[in-house]
């Protein structure tokens, strides 16, 4: 609880203070003291920006960014830690700048306020963990590329409404989650930009009386672009929403892929082997090996959606400019980037070192089925067969095989040849399974030789990136 007596007014026009527990429920230091760096790093901006203008002296601005330095040192030190009496990590810095300078630190708020100010320290925050995100997503593909290059080859079933459908490279399952994350790298890289333009000295709505310089400020923080209306400058929250939006599609990937090592780590599909480090046990029985990693950030998926859907409603119905209800974006953005950061992580480890490729069951698996059922249709049609009428056949094909127990290679080719004149001793060639990948050598098939070309383009535009962002 806080103490009355410990929360001030905030000026003449307040005959009381705050009732305490109003007090706690409108602080919001608890979780901003999390923008604390970026606030000192906009202050230090401000501040050099107010000596330059002339709006204070050189010396009063030196003082102040040397103040907020230390400031910066006290807390990564952990001898400034404000508590809830502070309100924000704004106010905080403010009273502890003027503690170390004097009045002299009464006279960084000059020019600016908490709107502007809090707008431009979330936007330092989001473009930081936007490029450490995006790094994430590199070394995640680094490792879907490794496992990509090892399993070229490696085959396994394609499903479509998780039925056996066509086999595929194991390799080509992979890079289709590079493709996937290499879309989630673009669409950041694409808002990094709109994260990156400066509110500071949109004021608290309206701009400023005094002469600044909101280029100067925003060139120190190195922010592309400054916001050309104060009022939406202090008001927009939509590269926020654009960051959750992206965040819930790479957290939406992650799970996909969670889903089917879940599948695959389970003794009805047997494709992967879970190793110690990234499994956990049962508490009652001492045989299971349970696929934690992905079962969490399947789950953890939720909490990122739901913080895309608090901020459209937190939105959708405030007027301009700043309302109170803003507070409650950094409690979303601050869990969204962590849980993120540490989903992306975790499968990261997973891939790399936390599950092994059964490449015999794999291989042995789509030996099971009628996956090459369109094979067949496709061997007809190449001889000149109507493919409708060759699917049709096929169709009975199956039916007939299945009534008697029998998979497509299991036939004779006298039974072939009786339900079609067509097919001759080849037919056996163009549906094994390792054929059947082979021949789907399409722009972007799964074919042995479109894998390798896929593999190699997608290397190379990791090892660019990779580059760019070293």
């Amino acid at each position: 609880m806080v103490n009355p007596a410990s929360v001030s007014t905030w000026s003449q026009r307040f005959e009381s203070a705050l009732h305490p527990v109003i007090a706690q429920f409108n602080a919001s230091i608890g979780f901003d003291i999390e923008l604390i760096e970026y606030d000192l790093t906009g202050s230090q901006a401000h501040a050099q920006m107010l000596a330059y203008t002339g709006i204070i002296t050189r010396s009063e601005g030196d003082q102040l960014v040397q103040g907020l330095e230390q400031i910066r040192q006290e807390y990564r030190s952990g001898q400034f830690q404000p508590g809830i009496e502070a309100e924000d990590v704004h106010f905080a810095v403010e009273r502890r700048l003027t503690e170390l300078v004097g009045d002299v630190g009464k006279k960084l708020h000059t020019a600016r306020s908490r709107n502007d100010q809090v707008g431009t320290d979330t936007r330092l925050y989001l473009r930081e963990q936007i490029r450490t995100i995006q790094r994430q997503l590199l070394d995640f593909q680094a490792v879907l590329l490794q496992q990509a290059t090892h399993h070229v080859e490696t085959l396994i079933p394609g499903y479509t409404h998780l039925q056996r459908a066509q086999p595929l490279s194991l390799a080509h399952h992979l890079l289709a989650y590079v493709e996937m994350t290499q879309r989630d790298w673009q669409r950041l890289d694409e808002i990094y930009h709109r994260v990156n333009i400066s509110p500071l000295g949109c004021g608290a709505l309206a701009g400023t009386t005094f002469a600044i310089d909101r280029q100067f400020s925003a060139n120190l923080l190195q922010f592309e672009a400054i916001y050309a209306n104060s009022l939406d400058g202090v008001s927009d929250r939509d590269f926020a929403i654009e960051f959750l939006c992206a965040t819930s599609l790479v957290m939406m990937h992650l799970s996909r892929l969670s889903e089917e090592v879940i599948l695959w780590a389970s003794e009805e599909f047997r494709f992967v082997t879970l190793k110690d480090s990234c499994a956990t046990g049962s508490s009652i029985m001492p045989q299971k090996k349970n696929p934690d990693v992905p079962e969490l950030v399947r789950g953890k998926s939720g909490r990122v959606f739901g913080h895309l859907q608090a901020l459209l409603v937190l939105m959708k119905g405030l007027p301009l400019a700043y309302n109170k209800d803003l507070q409650e974006d950094k409690e979303a953005l601050f869990d969204a980037v962590k849980t993120v950061q540490a989903c992306l992580a975790a499968m990261t480890i997973l891939l790399a070192e936390g599950l092994e490729f059964q490449s015999d069951r794999l291989n042995q698996a789509v030996t099971e089925d009628f996956s090459n059922a369109t094979d067949v249709a496709d061997y007809l049609a190449a001889k000149g067969v109507p493919f409708r009428e060759a699917y049709n056949l096929v169709g009975q094909v199956v039916k007939t095989s299945l009534a008697a127990g029998k998979l497509l290679k299991d036939l004779s080719i006298e039974e072939w040849q009786a339900l079609h004149p067509a097919f001759a001793p080849d037919i056996y060639e163009a549906i094994a399974p390792r054929q059947v990948v082979a021949a789907r050598n399409s722009l972007g098939g799964t074919g042995f030789d479109q894998v390798r070309q896929a593999l190699a383009a997608a290397q190379q535009r990791w090892n660019y990136l990779a580059g760019q962002s070293s």
